[in-house]
């Protein structure tokens, strides 16, 4: 699989005869540079600059016994990268005593019709070709594009209006339709750029390199090998897969009636996740929580008897890794010196909307441990069997942790606090039954979060960051190698002139039908917001779409079986068996499949009565119509209720998709 050539002066890299690494003199692979780099942090959005003094390419020496030497005038000594194969995989391990230089950039050979994608979870990039995205984690920001008028009003309130590559879930790790991967092990601050015809560049801030390098005769081989290396999702209970999970809040009484009203309507609802269990703050954002994670007996009398009375609901709450200041959890860290510290000793604490908050140090093993229990005790052993893991993102470049600085921790942070979550549901003995999803991850994520959400859309249509910016995200996460995603039915954020109205609610609601998990979320100002239960109409709509989704359960075993035993997602992109066909690498499909049998392409603009879209070679069957499709471009209707689904025909799961058709057709 490794074939390592060299001259006196050049050394190249291929796997399975792909040319991955080539390096010359006249086109040199392999950099070393000196920057100094700004970072400013203003509640989880970052403003990241670099200033490059010096940027120097690096000379081939010699190979010998699985080490490549490189030099430069420049360099004192020799920069050493180290080649090895270990279970089909090969890993590049580099180094230099030269401590003056603190930069290192690595060039891939790139082809004029090659196409790329992973990146982690991006948001507005399928195919990552021509741009560049750097490897942060933080908040994704409202708009998520510098031309749109939503975007600029967030700028100009506190800076958070985001741009095309912000994410919750960035990951150094890109897929080639030449069929090899690349994956930085690194958590340093990197950048994944894409923009030159000729290369694709890997700048890392930091001289110590770990990088991983696989191939394959398939994009499936390749995510096979790529999640053996980072860990793979369990498989989901049958009772997250099944009807919508009713996001509601507000107290017992409010929420008891609320759950009472929809299942009257027919809703199948198998989970009601209250976020406000341990109280709420209300801010100039919105309704926000008292992240002092304790149960508000209040606010939610009685809420261990109702839990324990109704053993067919799964009960689900709120959780992240932050304490507010003047809460009780905080007190007890504070006296424990738990928190990550700021560059003077001291607890360092910082705004998230109005109230400020310390960050529990997850790399410090007492207070590890200390805040599992907290989830143990206080959720678990309340009786919730999910929640939602939320944030990750705030840790400051300038911190300083028990494990090294912010700038080191920052992109771990994440994959940490999903490791704190995952250990304390392993530890109650509830893996498999137990569910807590995140919006936060990181390289590592994949081996410990039970499912991803996909963070805080705009209550809106828009490209970057409103419904069809989800089935973008879904995919990239799940070329970056985890497969199980879900998002808020509706949007979340709600600014400005921005409102949910019921034809979004319900067409994002559609979306979510063909997704693992269904699930909703009243928002930020659910007063603006049409709701689930806002109308008998939207109830009665709501309640056939939750019917379907449980009627897909059988199918959708299936599909998250073989994610948690092959790599392969849950929902796929069209190019996934044939990356040759540069047709299924537009963004603009919005479509996907839906495991093996389906594709779905969801209603993604407003006031659409029907859908164009684009079908991979083949035989297939519009679910709603029986209509057969032999590819290419085709147009159906699309009411409201019956988003265009497609089944394989001659698929093994046939006679269900058909009964499907007639039952809710």
């Amino acid at each position: 699989m490794l074939s390592i050539h060299t001259t006196w002066d050049s050394f190249r890299l291929s796997l399975n005869g792909i040319e991955i690494l080539s390096h010359t003199p006249q086109r040199p692979a392999l950099f070393l540079g000196c920057g100094e780099e700004t970072i400013t942090m203003y509640r989880g959005n970052f403003d990241v600059s670099d200033r490059v003094s010096e940027r120097v390419p690096l000379h081939f020496v010699s190979f010998e016994n699985g080490e490549a030497r490189f030099t430069s005038g420049e360099l004192a000594g020799d920069y050493v990268l180290t080649v090895e194969e270990r279970d089909g995989l090969v890993f590049l391990r580099g180094s230099t005593e030269d401590a003056r230089f603190n930069r290192l950039y690595l060039r891939f050979p790139a082809e004029a019709d090659e196409h790329v994608t992973g990146g982690g979870e991006q948001f507005s990039c399928l195919d990552l070709r021509g741009r560049s995205f750097p490897i942060w984690t933080r908040e994704q920001g409202v708009g998520r594009n510098k031309l749109t008028e939503i975007t600029r009003l967030a700028d100009c309130s506190d800076g958070g209006g985001g741009d095309y590559h912000t994410t919750f879930f960035p990951q150094p790790t890109f897929l080639s339709s030449r069929l090899y991967f690349a994956h930085l092990e690194n958590y340093e601050y990197s950048e994944l750029d894409f923009r030159d015809a000729r290369f694709h560049e890997l700048a890392l801030w930091s001289t110590a390199l770990s990088l991983v390098l696989g191939a394959g005769e398939s994009l499936r081989e390749l995510l096979g090998r790529l999640t053996e290396l980072l860990g793979r999702q369990p498989a989901l209970p049958d009772w997250a897969m099944r009807g919508i999970w009713l996001g509601v809040q507000g107290g017992t009484e409010r929420v008891t009636e609320l759950l009472e009203r929809c299942r009257r309507g027919g809703m199948e609802i198998p989970a009601v996740w209250i976020q406000d269990w341990e109280g709420k703050r209300v801010t100039s954002f919105g309704k926000r929580l008292q992240w002092d994670w304790r149960w508000n007996r209040e606010m939610y009398p009685g809420l261990d008897a109702v839990i324990a009375s109704d053993p067919d609901t799964r009960w689900m709450g709120y959780m992240n890794p932050y304490l507010v200041e003047g809460g009780v959890l905080f007190g007890e860290a504070k006296e424990k010196s738990y928190f990550v510290k700021n560059r003077e000793g001291e607890d360092y604490l910082f705004d998230f909307g109005e109230y400020d908050c310390g960050v529990v140090d997850l790399t410090m093993p007492e207070a590890f441990a200390w805040y599992k229990d907290v989830v143990k005790t206080n959720l678990i052993g309340l009786g919730f069997r999910g929640w939602m893991a939320d944030f990750g993102e705030y840790l400051p470049a300038d911190a300083v942790c028990f494990g090294g600085c912010g700038m080191e921790e920052h992109n771990a942070w994440p994959m940490l606090w999903a490791k704190c979550c995952r250990e304390a549901v392993e530890e109650c003995g509830l893996l498999g039954e137990c569910v807590f999803y995140m919006r936060a991850g990181a390289a590592g994520s994949q081996r410990y979060a039970t499912l991803v959400w996909a963070g805080d859309q705009c209550v809106d249509w828009s490209e970057d960051d409103g419904l069809p910016s989800v089935v973008t995200a879904a995919l990239t996460l799940g070329m970056s190698g985890y497969g199980l995603h879900t998002c808020d039915a509706g949007g979340y954020t709600t600014l400005f002139h921005l409102k949910r109205d019921a034809e979004l609610l319900l067409r994002w609601l559609e979306f979510a039908c063909f997704t693992p998990v269904m699930r909703t979320h009243e928002g930020n100002r659910p007063d603006s917001n049409v709701q689930l239960y806002s109308s008998e109409e939207i109830i009665e709509k709501a309640a056939r779409l939750s019917k379907l989704h449980t009627a897909l359960l059988p199918y959708m075993k299936e599909c998250v079986r073989l994610n948690s035993e092959t790599g392969v997602p849950v929902m796929r992109p069209l190019f996934l068996d044939d990356p040759a066909d540069a047709r299924a690498w537009a963004r603009e499909n919005y479509s996907y499949l839906l495991g093996e049998e389906l594709l779905v392409a969801p209603v993604v603009e407003p006031g659409a009565a029907a859908r164009t879209l684009y079908l991979p070679a083949g035989s297939w069957v519009h679910l709603w119509s029986g209509e057969r499709f032999a590819g290419g471009d085709a147009t159906v209707p699309a009411p409201m209720g019956f988003p265009p689904v497609f089944f394989r025909e001659g698929c093994a799961h046939e006679a269900l998709f058909r009964r499907l058709a007639k039952d809710f057709g």
